[in-house]
């Protein structure tokens, strides 16, 4: 086992890793005593629902509250948390934890799964991930407790509460509120402060990266001090939360009474980052309403967050390298420092894949079941950007399209470049270079 550890290069180890975790949850929710049932469920309802847990996507099924026991319901919030901070990571930390020295190797695999900038200190750095993640989601689970307590019992509100906590920050958007109703996320809490409030909160420090809790911690509230990733992941992710908030006030919940309103606007926004609550029916929403929810799902997140999608340091390279192009200017550049080739490089290449990947399983799946488009392009967005909402199409997909879904929300969670670096590894750059010709484009 060591030496074909060895042979792996870190893009390998890391989509290994994803896959056995899922492979193992799948044949723990098999087991007769994870249903409520007692029955077990099939493999192909086990292995939909842990690659979503692993890949903190959030897309389901069977009901988690009413068709999982408490086991299953356990297994699930494990896989959450796993997911959501990296096989890696918590298989490093953990090894660490035991007093096990960490060698080259895993430094290198642990740097790219949690997209440091280098090795040096990396250890150092996972420790720190670990302690506050710790503290977030024991803090919002010490937030939402009262409410969920008063409401569903002392044993089963705490229960709620930490798993709810763990959903939020991981981004994973899995709920218990089936209790009340199936498949109805928190729409029953959608005027609710607390809950409101603590869950975005949750989502928000959880898809904003590890490396830009690090330069917090460094650097308090001095942000140009800051490290350029970290200050385009801040500015990028407030566009993206005001931007759409306002849309949504003024375009979609306008009927709403101001206070649900404002709260509607706010929670949708928030949750599009890959999240996968929801507050509000999102069949209401008109077609205009469905493509922004599309396209903030296929942004999602950032760097070395719990959560997925192209992340949002991608869509600011192209944004820079596009007013760069217009102002006829070589290079892109944020806050006084130039992006390099390669990065905008692989912003593009991200971007194809995702859209290659979101479009054709969209028309896959249109074409097989027989769906609208648009509705089918919104399943395929929220699995790619591991994000978890839905317009209620996933129950009642058949075996084909629930199989396109499973494959988008792993390749969304390792990323497509992790895969392809995974694939090519090991073959030679050629030095020799092709005559150079100029095509023009646009």
């Amino acid at each position: 086992m060591g030496r074909l550890l060895k042979k792996l290069t870190s893009s390998q180890i890391i989509i290994l890793g994803f896959a056995g975790l899922i492979l193992l949850g799948s044949l723990c929710l098999m087991l007769p005593f994870a249903t409520a049932d007692g029955h077990g469920a099939s493999f192909g309802d086990a292995l939909f629902t842990a690659t979503s847990a692993v890949c903190v996507t959030g897309l389901i099924v069977q009901d988690t509250a009413t068709y999982w026991s408490g086991f299953g319901q356990g297994v699930i919030l494990a896989l959450i948390q796993i997911g959501g901070m990296g096989v890696v990571t918590f298989a490093i930390a953990i090894f660490t934890a035991a007093g096990n020295r960490i060698g080259l190797k895993q430094r290198s695999t642990l740097q790219e799964a949690i997209s440091a900038p280098q090795v040096g200190g990396i250890v150092r750095l996972t420790g720190f991930v670990v302690r506050m993640t710790a503290v977030f989601e024991l803090l919002g689970a010490a937030a939402m407790a009262p409410v969920f307590c008063g409401e569903f019992g002392l044993g089963k509100g705490l229960w709620y509460s930490v798993f709810h906590a763990v959903s939020a920050f991981c981004n994973a958007g899995f709920d218990l509120m089936g209790a009340k109703e199936p498949f109805s996320s928190l729409t029953s809490f959608a005027g609710h402060p607390v809950i409101n409030l603590t869950v975005m909160a949750l989502i928000v420090i959880g898809g904003i990266g590890f490396l830009v809790w690090n330069d917090v911690k460094t650097y308090g509230l001095r942000m140009r001090r800051y490290r350029m990733q970290s200050k385009v992941v801040l500015a990028v992710s407030g566009v993206l939360i005001l931007l759409p908030a306002l849309y949504f006030f003024f375009g979609e919940f306008a009927g709403e009474p101001l206070g649900l309103r404002s709260w509607h606007a706010v929670f949708q926004s928030v949750t599009t980052r890959t999240a996968g609550f929801n507050t509000a029916d999102l069949t209401g929403l008109s077609e205009a309403g469905l493509l922004i929810m599309i396209l903030l799902m296929l942004v999602g997140g950032s760097p070395g967050s719990t959560a997925g999608g192209m992340k949002t340091t991608t869509v600011a390279a192209l944004f820079a390298t596009a007013i760069a192009v217009f102002r006829r200017r070589e290079h892109a550049h944020f806050f006084g420092r130039r992006l390099t080739d390669d990065t905008v490089r692989s912003a593009a290449t991200i971007l194809t894949l995702y859209l290659t990947l979101f479009l054709g399983g969209g028309l896959v799946i249109s074409r097989v079941e027989g769906l609208p488009l648009l509705s089918c392009l919104f399943e395929t967005a929220s699995a790619v950007g591991t994000v978890g909402l839905t317009l209620g199409l996933t129950p009642g997909l058949g075996a084909v399209s629930r199989g396109i879904l499973i494959v988008l929300m792993y390749l969304g969670r390792v990323g497509g470049l992790t895969l392809i670096f995974a694939t090519v590894s090991g073959r030679p750059n050629p030095a020799a270079k092709l005559p150079q010709e100029k095509m023009t484009v646009g």
